[in-house]
């Protein structure tokens, strides 16, 4: 179990996928002050706000989430900086801590759980590439810019890392997001990104009717 700082999010940030965080909040300057002079590294967990805003606190936050590490910073205005960082692996909060002077938690690394040596992703491919080409349509119906197709050439060998990149290529809402990353092995998560990319097939074809 570890310590780390909090950067509750309204987006949730799959492993694999890098994020550009806007920190202009005073208990979230010293969050970075603190993650760039940590011996450990400049690590920070993030979460998904269920109910709440970014700002202020008082939110509510779901409990799995990832590991982030910072890979760049660059102050852009008085009390303004841009962070990138990388989303490293998955996390679960076994316990809040008070958010003084930001939110933190005890947290535990959550790999995937045990399954199948292989899991068949040919037809969950098959689904994105089609979404893709309903997209391209609807975008021409509506005199709209086509978004980058998909990129299936450079997916990561592992199931579960593969996964997670192809669903950061599915323009998905966040529950769904969340639901992807909370799958506990590669065949949930899997059948969750299915689902996924169905639900915005038929929002796709509805507009296209």
């Amino acid at each position: 179990m570890q310590t780390l700082p909090m950067f509750p999010l309204g987006g949730v940030a799959l492993p694999g996928e890098r994020l550009p965080l806007h920190v202009f909040e005073p208990r979230y300057r010293q969050l970075l002050e603190d993650c760039l002079d940590a011996p450990g590294g400049p690590l920070f967990g993030s979460v998904l706000i269920e109910r709440g805003s970014e700002v202020g606190g008082g939110d509510a936050r779901m409990a799995v989430g990832s590991r982030m590490r910072i890979t760049g910073h660059r102050g852009i205005a008085p009390g303004r900086h841009l962070v990138e960082c990388i989303a490293e692996s998955r996390i679960t909060v076994v316990r809040w801590l008070d958010d003084d002077p930001y939110p933190r938690a005890e947290v535990r690394d959550w790999p995937d759980e045990p399954g199948p040596p292989h899991v068949d992703m040919s037809s969950l491919v098959s689904d994105i590439a089609d979404l893709y080409s309903a997209i391209d349509r609807l975008a021409q119906k509506q005199d709209a810019q086509s978004p980058p197709p998909p990129r299936f050439d450079e997916l990561p060998m592992d199931p579960g890392d593969r996964l997670y990149a192809l669903a950061a290529q599915v323009p998905m809402g966040q529950s769904d997001r969340q639901s992807v990353l909370a799958a506990p092995g590669i065949v949930e998560r899997r059948d969750a990104l299915r689902e996924a990319v169905a639900g915005v097939q038929s929002i796709v074809d509805f507009q296209l009717a």
